[in-house]
C-alpha cells in the first residue's frame, strides 16, 4: 500500500526532504556516515623474532569497536591480550594487518608518530597507578598537559577538572602516600581524562584494590562511559568483565568470542549451574 502526500514546500524545504529522504532509502550510506568505529583491526598480526624463530602472538585479529562503547578484553595467559592492549595503545606496532584508530591509519607510523597519538587519543590507566610520589595529585593528573605545551594555569584548571569528574576534587594537594590506593586509582584514572582522549584504556585496573575499592572504581568507569567515553579495559576477573557492555575473549592469539552483555551474563550463569 502507498500513501501519497500532497504538501507544497520551498525550494530550500524540498532540498532538504530529498537529502533526508536519500539517506533512509540508502541504508548503507546512512550507516557508514554515523557508525564510523573508533577502532578497526583487519586481519592484525604480531610476531617476534629470535634469530631463526618466528614466535606468532597475534594470528589475525578482526575487530571493531565504535565510539562510546565499554569493551573488556579477556583470556588466559599467553591468549595475546597484553600484546594486543600494547598495540591498541600505540606502545607496539603490528608485524601484519591493520589498525585505524579514529580514522588514523597507525599501523606503520615512526615511533614520533605513534608519541604524538598517545598523547592526543589515548588515555591510559595501569594496574601500577604509575604516580610521582613528590607531586601533588593535582601535579600528577597535570603531567600529560605539559608534554602537550599547556600552560601552567590551563594545566591546573583542567587537572581540577579531571579530578572532579572522580570525586576527588578535595584531595587536590594531597601526595600519593596521603591517599588511599582507590583514591590512587582514581587520581590515575583522573590522568588519564585530563586530556580528553578519544579512547581510554584500562590494564588490570583494580588489580592491586580490594573487593570494596573495586566496586568503587568500576563504577567511576561506568560513568566516564556515560559521559561519552570509549572504554576498553584488559581484565582476568569475570566480576569486573561483568561491568562492561561487551566482553571479548581471546585464545591463542584469536578472536575466541565476542558477546554482549547479555550473552556474557547468561553464559556464566550457564557455566555456574554446571
Amino acid at each position: 500500500m502507498r500513501y501519497e502526500i500532497s504538501y507544497h514546500c520551498t525550494p530550500t524545504e524540498y532540498s532538504l526532504l530529498s537529502t533526508i529522504y536519500y539517506l533512509l532509502s540508502n541504508t548503507s550510506y546512512f550507516i557508514f556516515t554515523t557508525m564510523s568505529p573508533i577502532i578497526l583491526l583487519e586481519n592484525l598480526e604480531k610476531a617476534y623474532f629470535m634469530g631463526k624463530q618466528t614466535i606468532p602472538v597475534l594470528k589475525g585479529i578482526s575487530l571493531s569497536i565504535q565510539k562510546n562503547e565499554y569493551v573488556a578484553l579477556m583470556g588466559p595467559s599467553g591468549s595475546g591480550k597484553s600484546t594486543l592492549m600494547n598495540i591498541l595503545g600505540c606502545l607496539d606496532s603490528p608485524t601484519g594487518g591493520r589498525y585505524i584508530l579514529n580514522n588514523k591509519d597507525v599501523s606503520k607510523m615512526l615511533d614520533d608518530e605513534l608519541a604524538e597519538v598517545r598523547n592526543t587519543e589515548i588515555g591510559f590507566v595501569f594496574q601500577q597507578f604509575n604516580l610521582l610520589p613528590r607531586l601533588s595529585a593535582a601535579e600528577n593528573v597535570a603531567l600529560p598537559l605539559i608534554y602537550a605545551g599547556i600552560g601552567k594555569k590551563e594545566r591546573m584548571e583542567r587537572a581540577m577538572e579531571a579530578l572532579q569528574k572522580v570525586g576527588l576534587a578535595e584531595r587536590s594537594h594531597h601526595k600519593s602516600n596521603e591517599l588511599s590506593g582507590g583514591q590512587i586509582q582514581r587520581v590515575a584514572i583522573a590522568r588519564a581524562l585530563v586530556n580528553n582522549p578519544s579512547l581510554l584504556l584500562a590494564d588490570e585496573p583494580t588489580g592491586n584494590l580490594d573487593s570494596k575499592t573495586s566496586i568503587e572504581v568500576m563504577e567511576i568507569f561506568g560513568k566516564i562511559q556515560a559521559a561519552g567515553n570509549t572504554v576498553v579495559l584488559v581484565t582476568h576477573e569475570e566480576d569486573i568483565a561483568s561491568y562492561a557492555h561487551r566482553v571479548v575473549r581471546l585464545k591463542d592469539g584469536l578472536l575466541e568470542s565476542d558477546k554482549n552483555h547479555k550473552e556474557y551474563m547468561a553464559g556464566r550463569e550457564e557455566h555456574t549451574a554446571k
